[in-house]
């Protein structure tokens, strides 16, 4: 499995949507979810309280990072003016846990629902299982806590259940579950309806993970979902206006929507080399001889088979944006994206912006000739270009210039 600083078992892009949003996609497939208020402003808060009936409630930050109880930004409110409290503490500090970086995220949106009287929580999710090439029920009758911590600590109290490419969870596999996890009778038929509903919003919405976490069982015998994470396969959301239009953009970093509008695979990460790459495995080949050769890549960043001049500058612009950018390696190889427009591209955004670091140019294929003629005759007014023969000189050479 391919594995670099910053970026383990790279994955393809998800769209990530609040808890509150993803509530209402699982009450609108059927599962049982409480009532709660979104609320914008601490006032709000006071009023959804108030709204309650007055009884105990819990305020939530709405953010695309876990850790919210830990960091402080879960709180359970016994009064108004406590809910208020909360809410002016959440939407005036980022929130910072370890998902998010010493940076934090911002908050704006909170939810806010009344107190549930828990007898027993349990863990339900339908994700891509990359390690066996499928997609994966995963049940624990150890929930509400972070299932990662399960799965390193416990994995024997993990139900892993693979699921047909074409029919998905069946409805014995679900019942089966649902005896493993301790249900029985009626309330054994209320949660294998549960996880086929999930299952079906797995499916048809091209989701990436449909979590439920937890899933509880009240006092009063009601089998509930109290919180709930969806996230979806980015490249399918063509095919979900509806979904895509919930993505909060204030939860990314701005290079990441920068390049996601540019149409960039772009992930950052900690060194000091950036990469323009056409390719996800030359992506990730490039990455490698750079750490081979001692270097930290800064970013993942793959311009596509079928980059646009236009689209080749703004890479070039992303990646000199980020201030720990030290060079940058330009690893092309010329098919649908001929090696001249790379090269012409270079050039205009060396020319717009000036290249302040070195950077390294390998580039093979179509009209990688005419290519060379072009980097070669823009060597007078962009010193800092480096030309190199294959990729092993390449990174050699980007090594050496950021030593």
């Amino acid at each position: 499995m391919f594995v670099v600083k910053g970026l383990t078992n790279y994955t393809p892009r998800i769209m990530k949507i609040h808890e509150y949003q993803s509530r209402k996609i699982l009450s609108d497939a059927g599962i049982p979810v409480p009532p709660a208020e979104v609320v914008f402003t601490p006032d709000e808060a006071a009023i959804a309280f108030k709204k309650f009936g007055g009884q105990m409630c819990v305020v939530k930050a709405q953010v695309y990072a876990g850790g919210r109880g830990k960091a402080g930004f879960v709180k359970l409110v016994n009064s108004a003016d406590e809910a208020r409290d909360a809410a002016k503490f959440m939407l005036t500090h980022r929130m910072t846990s370890v998902q998010t970086g010493p940076e934090g995220v911002p908050v704006s949106v909170l939810l806010v629902a009344p107190g549930v009287d828990i007898a027993k929580e349990y863990y339900l999710g339908i994700t891509v299982d990359r390690g066996r090439n499928t997609v994966t029920l995963i049940a624990s009758a150890e929930g509400g806590v972070e299932i990662e911590e399960v799965a390193k600590h416990s994995p024997d109290k993990l139900l892993k259940v693979a699921l047909h490419p074409l029919l998905g969870l069946q409805g014995y596999q679900a019942r089966e579950v649902a005896f493993k996890l301790g249900f029985k009778d009626k309330m054994a038929s209320q949660a294998a309806s549960i996880m086929m509903n999930l299952s079906k919003v797995f499916n048809q919405n091209d989701a990436d993970l449909a979590e439920i976490n937890p899933l509880v069982v009240t006092k009063q015998g009601q089998l509930i979902a109290i919180d709930a994470k969806i996230s979806f396969d980015d490249n399918a959301m063509f095919r979900h206006k509806d979904i895509e239009v919930l993505a909060d953009e204030s939860q990314e970093k701005p290079l990441d929507v920068r390049a996601k509008k540019a149409n960039l695979n772009y992930i950052a990460l900690d060194g000091t080399i950036g990469c323009l790459v056409n390719g996800a495995g030359l992506a990730m080949a490039t990455m490698d001889i750079i750490k081979l050769h001692g270097g930290e890549p800064a970013n993942f960043l793959d311009v596509g088979g079928g980059v646009t001049a236009e689209g080749a500058i703004e890479a070039f612009k992303i990646i000199l944006s980020d201030p720990k950018v030290e060079g940058i390696l330009v690893n092309i190889f010329g098919g649908i994206a001929k090696c001249d427009l790379i090269a012409e591209a270079l050039v205009t955004a060396g020319t717009e912006i000036g290249f302040k670091v070195p950077v390294v140019v390998r580039l093979e294929g179509t009209n990688v000739e005419k290519a060379r003629e072009i980097l070669q005759g823009a060597k007078s007014k962009l010193p800092t270009l480096i030309a190199a023969t294959d990729l092993t000189d390449a990174a050699k050479k980007m090594v050496a210039a950021v030593a």
